[in-house]
């Protein structure tokens, strides 16, 4: 942090000589000022005529009307952008909402098969069991009904008494309904 202190008189040569370099600064803004003063008020041609400043102030009154004009059509337009933003903004909304709506709706659809495959396995379960049922007691009663002809066939060859055979009493009755399918 130890800097080198310039001597003092460097620093009064210096200061002398930015002194100068100031001085003659000034002297030129001012030679520079009056210099243009005398151009400004000896040339009578700078400052522009009567007649073209007044067409220069109708042009310009035209050209802002011109730009209110242009300016009016551009609020006009960005208004309706911005309401067509809005609208498309509404629309998106809705195409991704159907979108995902449609999905799910193909995915429901593409279930179904295998829905109401189950479904009718789960129902039809019930009546295959209860067919099996009725076949088992249809093949049983055929025997035995096989049976009793073979029997009376022999037994009306030697007298004319008829022996039926006893079935036995099972919890379901002897004539197999439909109600419980």
């Amino acid at each position: 942090m130890n800097q080198p202190v310039p001597n003092l008189p460097e620093l009064q040569t210096e200061v002398t000589r930015l002194h100068d370099e100031l001085e003659m600064r000034d002297q030129l803004v001012q030679q520079l000022s009056q210099e243009l003063f005398r151009l400004v008020k000896g040339n009578t041609g700078f400052m522009p005529s009567p007649e073209v400043s007044e067409r220069h102030m109708s042009e310009m009154r035209s050209l802002r009307e011109q730009l209110q004009g242009v300016e009016q059509q551009v609020m006009f337009y960005q208004e309706q952008i911005a309401a067509r933003d809005g609208e498309i903004y509404q629309l998106r909304q809705s195409v991704q909402e159907l979108t995902d709506r449609s999905r799910m709706l193909e995915q429901v659809v593409q279930e179904l098969p295998q829905i109401y495959k189950k479904k009718f396995t789960e129902r039809l379960a019930p009546v295959k069991e209860k067919m099996a049922l009725i076949q088992r007691e249809n093949r049983q009663l055929q025997a035995e009904l096989q049976s009793v002809s073979y029997r009376l066939a022999v037994r009306t060859r030697r007298t004319t008494h008829i022996d039926l055979p006893s079935f036995p009493r099972m919890g379901s009755p002897a004539i197999p309904t439909f109600g419980d399918i």
